[in-house]
């Protein structure tokens, strides 16, 4: 089965937030980090004829979770996302130019979750590195795996509780854990696979030694 999924570049970031259903024309919908506008987002669901199922966070950057508040309180979907490890508002001084207002967590993951959520089966798997409780949402052939992995590049490691060879090691498991021609849908950029960035990413070399 491949699901139906739809990118958009929200805010200054050009954050991806990804509208998630079973399949096309699909009642319910799951939205994976709302970093920004939550009013076209609610637009494109309702264009789209579908509710917000659950809002899933994969970490607490402030560019991810911008909108997460308003589309909470707007849907009353509820938002499942890992422990805080920081208030957005602290991760948010290593970027400067972003607030965000606070959002309550209904359901606090820490990557070994199985969560059935619009008729979608989403395994959680913790992927720390870019942050310490980082996680990744899989279902079917994709893959949302936040800042962990981009096409070419990798998350950054210079912001509060970042740690490279903690990434390294949670690229390492994804790329053991899933099928190589798992689309990647990143936080940032077009999608990719599992076996591209194994073989091309120069960040990523150590792991093709």
């Amino acid at each position: 089965m491949t699901l139906a999924v739809d990118r958009y570049e929200l805010g200054i970031a050009r954050t991806n937030c990804y509208v998630v259903r079973i399949a096309r024309g699909a009642s319910e919908a799951v939205v994976v980090d709302p970093g920004d506008d939550a009013v076209s987002l609610r637009l494109e669901l309702a264009r789209a004829g579908a509710t917000c199922a659950a809002i899933l966070v994969t970490h607490a950057d402030v560019d991810h979770v911008g909108a997460v508040a308003e589309l909470a309180e707007g849907t009353n979907a509820p938002v499942y996302a890992p422990p805080r490890e920081r208030m957005p508002a602290e991760r948010a001084s290593g970027l400067g130019w972003y607030s965000v207002r606070d959002y309550s967590v209904d359901h606090e993951l820490d990557g070994r979750e199985t969560l059935e959520l619009a008729g979608i089966t989403f395994e959680v798997v913790a992927i720390p590195g870019h942050s310490p409780d980082h996680v990744a949402f899989a279902a079917d052939d994709a893959l949302f795996s936040g800042d962990l992995v981009f096409a070419g590049s990798v998350g950054r490691v210079d912001l509060p509780g970042g740690d490279w060879e903690a990434l390294l090691d949670s690229a390492r498991a994804l790329s053991e854990r899933f099928p190589r021609e798992t689309t990647i849908y990143p936080g940032h950029g077009p999608p990719t696979t599992i076996g591209a960035e194994l073989d091309r990413n120069p960040f990523l070399a150590e792991l093709r030694a």
